[in-house]
């Protein structure tokens, strides 16, 4: 492909220098204070198109056509190569500003420029050191190091040791080349570089030291010549690659430092030399994005990781160019290879050739242990199974054992786990725990010194060259590793008891640890597992899962566990857990199915037979909604009613706010509102503010429920001001709770105040809340009842589209999924729905059926609405008369009144007064209006109606 510096139209022939840059056009030379950059071709033809037309915007297209003449490429590929040669040149750093962007336009070059010669210097001189031993290996360019290697050179500014120490793949040669050039560069000393990974007898040490100084030893003491050769000089050594002679370089080193105080030593190793005077350097990986997922290009772009990657791959192949969403996948890859710079340079040449996405696919897998790098790389490092196996070569037996043993753990690891696991005859858990240290000292293991208790992990590429090698002990070592493992987490979840706040603090502790758990579960539910484990495990587990709402997982688990009862767990305390927290999970994943119920009365069978009280009261919550939620308002409050008899034999104050909240949401949806309320507050005097542990503890928030439920009754007792107030205090209580479930549950009960006061603006928000949770976490009743939802507020703003449509299939679904605590708001607005499209017979029917139901199931709070709406559709009909309207709207008032429901008796007002207009009688008309005056919510939707109704009443009186 032709670029732009071979383009014969271009106009740049001479160098040209703006701050303390120089380009050189025609040799595609970048400088910075006479010191060569490397960028990647794609930012330098950028480059070079900017400065043909300095202070000129040229237009992304113009720029695309340039750089990219013979392709079809996206802007983001020129976005993420802009943003590269931004931060190259160090745009907007202590004020100096090159190129500006005219946003939706294209980009322009700002600095001040001028024109040159190319006889002009483009770098300074460099010491000559000859070609062949002793020579620094070639210069690449060092990315996301200038900390460390400013920070060395500080150091180095006097002779010392100094060793750069890191896990083999980290970049320590790199480091160690690119100091020794700027050194070199800068004729402050000679430097000379030896790599004794090309030496395996250590009794060679001496002499491939003096060989790199070209110093011919004849004699049979190679350490007397080199000792002598180096008193008086000043020079830097660089040895490189000390880990399997490091006893050797260790006494060499400090012989030297004795007899040389003028030379100084740069050592890189996999563990320190331990020698005298020695400081060491612990190189770390470069930074990359833990959660790359949603950031910003120009974000990842920031990370030296995902920049190393990109200038690898585009040095590889000079036509690659990244798709919409490759740089995702880039920093994914990043994070999985630990930010090593080995592994993410041999993944980069990948890229070059098979793609980002291929690559990406592939990672983790064994055969990327032979990806190859750069041909010119010492052979170990050319694939990560080179370098493993130089590695592993110099372990001993029982550190390769222990080595190959840590690949059964999934992530991060304790020093406590490790002994644990790995211990057994041949290798007690004292010796398990010093040899995991010499293998971190060997960087074969990776330390996280972020964590409270120091964590270990085995990189993904070298976990993945452990399992070969633990492959090869056998069947018999595998298992028994294996169930270690297992039996090791399920003593760990064990640990958390019974206490909400203590398993709450314990399960965010164990964040980590879920792979390892996972890991667990699936081997022993496995063919070649234990179910003797299984089950016990998968109910230890449960908490876990449920505090990290990963109810699907919890599911799956408890379901696999329970096949398992005939073990000899049934009626036992672990088969009460797995049946409580199924029941649970397929009541959110599942809907209110048969299941779900049967798990819940067996949990509570146990726990009455086990004499549990707090067991119980938590069950009884559970069956309380469970039977909410499916329709039968009968049964769940006879619930209620045992659990207020069990909060009562218990007496604290938890267990009779629990027992009181479940009592008081029973009477809210029978219609005793007067009632409801009573309870509800008695809840709220005995309960705790809401905290996430209780929460997860009984599978929902009862403080909020109660908070929620309080808000319902409140609005329909007249008393809509007090009502929101509840609302919105709830609501964002819930929200910082961060828990799905009772989140989707406050967002639910609130969205139908929203409607009731006619704040549809405010329900439509918090509806995209809660469909956004509702998907994330797979609840189906919730997703099902989405579009039933923005349905019903299309309705109520009177502009329904396709609304009857909507809720005709989210009522399918919930009826399907037996989730029928919402289907009586969903009926009403689906009759108003039908008034509005003016099918009168459908809605008249819709309404009748509604009526019928909530008559038989007990959830009569919306009875006197209904029957509003009844009456309205007969009138609209035309064909009973006015008599018949008004009898079902007197029998709607009445049956409001006796529910202390003022919201429904002033709706049911308005519809009779407009009736008695109707007639002629405006007298008793106002009468009525008068007698449902609310002392709140002067601002709802029926307040307003119900001012403009006496207003056109008295004006027309």
């Amino acid at each position: 492909m032709e670029s732009a510096a071979d383009d014969p139209s271009s106009s740049l022939k001479t160098p040209v220098e703006f701050g303390p840059f120089r380009v050189v056009p025609g040799k595609r030379l970048l400088t910075r204070d006479a010191q060569p950059m490397d960028i990647g071709g794609r930012a330098f033809d950028l480059l070079l198109a900017l400065l043909e037309k300095p202070g000129r915007v040229l237009s992304k297209r113009e720029l695309l056509k340039r750089v990219w003449p013979d392709m079809v490429v996206e802007e983001g590929s020129l976005r993420f190569h802009m943003t590269g040669l931004r931060r190259a040149l160090g745009d907007g750093e202590d004020g100096a500003r090159y190129i500006a962007t005219q946003v939706g336009v294209g980009y322009a070059f700002v600095a001040p420029v001028s024109h040159g010669s190319e006889a002009s210097p483009a770098v300074l001189p460099v010491a000559s050191m000859g070609e062949g031993v002793g020579s620094l290996p070639p210069r690449l360019k060092l990315i996301g190091r200038e900390a460390d290697v400013q920070m060395i050179l500080q150091r180095l500014r006097e002779p010392r040791l100094f060793t750069i120490v890191g896990t083999g793949g980290v970049g320590k040669t790199s480091l160690a080349n690119e100091v020794g050039h700027r050194l070199a560069a800068e004729r402050r000393q000679a430097v000379r570089f030896i790599d004794l990974a090309q030496v395996e007898d250590e009794q060679l040490v001496a002499s491939a030291l003096a060989a790199s100084l070209g110093v011919p030893v004849q004699a049979e003491d190679p350490l007397a010549v080199l000792l002598a050769h180096l008193k008086g000089q000043e020079l830097l050594l660089i040895v490189d690659n000390c880990e399997h002679v490091v006893d050797v370089v260790s006494a060499l080193a400090e012989r030297i430092r004795d007899a040389a105080p003028g030379v100084g030593l740069l050592a890189t190793s996999r563990e320190p030399l331990r020698a005298r005077d020695e400081e060491a350097h612990w190189l770390g990986p470069l930074d990359f994005p833990e959660d790359p997922q949603g950031l910003p290009v120009e974000t990842l772009l920031e990370f030296p990781a995902v920049r190393l990657f990109v200038e690898r791959a585009e040095a590889a192949n000079a036509s690659l160019h990244l798709q919409d969403g490759d740089p995702g996948l880039i920093a994914d890859m990043c994070r999985r290879l630990g930010g090593m710079a080995l592994p993410i340079e041999l993944a980069a040449v990948r890229v070059a050739v098979h793609g980002v996405k291929a690559t990406h696919a592939l990672l983790g897998e064994r055969f990327s242990l032979g990806w190859a790098g750069r041909r010119t790389a010492q052979p170990r490092h050319q694939t990560l199974r080179a370098m493993l196996d130089w590695s592993y070569g110099l372990l001993s037996g029982n550190e390769r054992l222990v080595f190959d043993r840590l690949s059964v753990f999934v992530g991060p690891f304790s020093q406590e786990a490790a002994a644990q696991v790995v211990a057994d005859a041949r290798i007690d858990a004292l010796e398990a725990a010093a040899i995991l240290d010499e293998l971190t000292a060997k960087g074969l293991v990776a330390v996280d010194r972020s964590e409270a208790a120091t964590a270990y992990r085995l990189l993904e590429m070298t976990r993945a060259f452990a399992r070969e090698k633990a492959a090869s002990h056998g069947h018999e070592e595998a298992h028994a590793l294996a169930f270690r493992h297992a039996a090791y987490y399920l003593w760990l979840l064990e640990q958390l008891g019974s206490q909400p706040e203590v398993i709450y603090e314990g399960c965010t502790r164990l964040a980590s640890q879920l792979g390892n758990v996972r890991s667990a579960l699936e081997w022993s539910f496995g063919p070649q597992g234990d179910p003797g484990l299984a089950l016990p495990l998968a109910a230890a587990s449960a908490p876990l899962f449920l505090h990290y709402s990963l109810q699907v997982e919890c599911r799956t688990w408890c379901a696999r566990a329970t096949e398992l009862l005939e073990l000899g767990y049934f009626g036992t305390p672990t088969e009460m857990e797995l049946q409580a927290a199924l029941g649970l999970v397929l009541m959110f994943t599942r809907g209110n199915s048969e299941a779900a119920g049967k798990a819940l009365l067996r949990a509570l069978e146990i726990a009455v037979a086990l004499g549990d009280h707090w067991a119980e009261l938590r069950v009884l919550g559970r069956l309380q909604i469970f039977y909410e939620r499916i329709g039968d308002f009968a049964s769940s409050l006879a619930w209620a009613e045992r659990a207020v008899l069990v909060g009562d034999t218990l007496g604290e104050p938890e267990a009779v706010a629990v027992a009181a909240s479940l009592a008081g949401i029973s009477h809210h949806l029978l219609g005793d509102q007067e009632r409801a309320r009573e309870e509800l507050e008695k809840s709220l005097r005995n309960s705790l503010p809401s905290e996430r542990s209780r929460t997860l503890h009984y599978g929902f928030d009862h403080h909020n429920r109660t908070g929620l439920a309080l808000a319902r009754t409140l609005w329909l007792l007249g008393c809509a001001d007090q009502s929101r107030r509840w609302a919105d205090q709830v609501e964002a209580e819930a929200a910082e709770l961060n828990h799905p479930a009772t989140h989707c549950i406050a967002l639910v009960w609130t969205l139908c105040i929203h409607i009731w006061t006619g704040e549809l603006d405010k329900a439509e928000r918090s509806l995209a809340t809660f469909s956004r949770i509702a998907e994330a976490n797979a609840f189906a009743p919730y997703q099902a009842a989405t579009p039933g939802l923005r349905a019903a507020i299309a309705i109520r703003r009177e502009q329904p589209g396709d609304a009857v449509r909507q809720l005709e299939e989210s009522l399918t679904r919930l009826h399907g999924m037996r989730y029928e605590l919402l289907t009586t708001s969903f009926e009403i607005a689906l009759a108003e729905g039908l008034v509005l499209a003016g099918d009168y017979r459908r809605a008249l029917h819709v309404a009748q059926r509604c009526i019928a139901h909530c008559r038989s199931s007990g959830d009569a709070y919306a009875l006197p609405e209904l029957m509003r709406i009844e009456a309205q559709v007969i009138g609209a009909l035309g064909e009973e008369g006015d008599q018949m309207v008004e009898r079902v709207l007197q029998e709607s008032l009445a049956m409001a009144r006796e529910q202390g429901a003022r919201a429904w008796v002033l709706r049911s007002s308005l519809d009779l007064a407009r009736l008695r207009a109707k007639q002629g009688q405006q007298s008793e008309a106002l009468a009525l209006l008068e007698a449902c005056q609310l002392d709140e919510g002067s601002d709802t939707l029926d307040v307003r109606q119900l001012k403009a109704l006496r207003r056109a009443l008295s004006e027309s009186a």
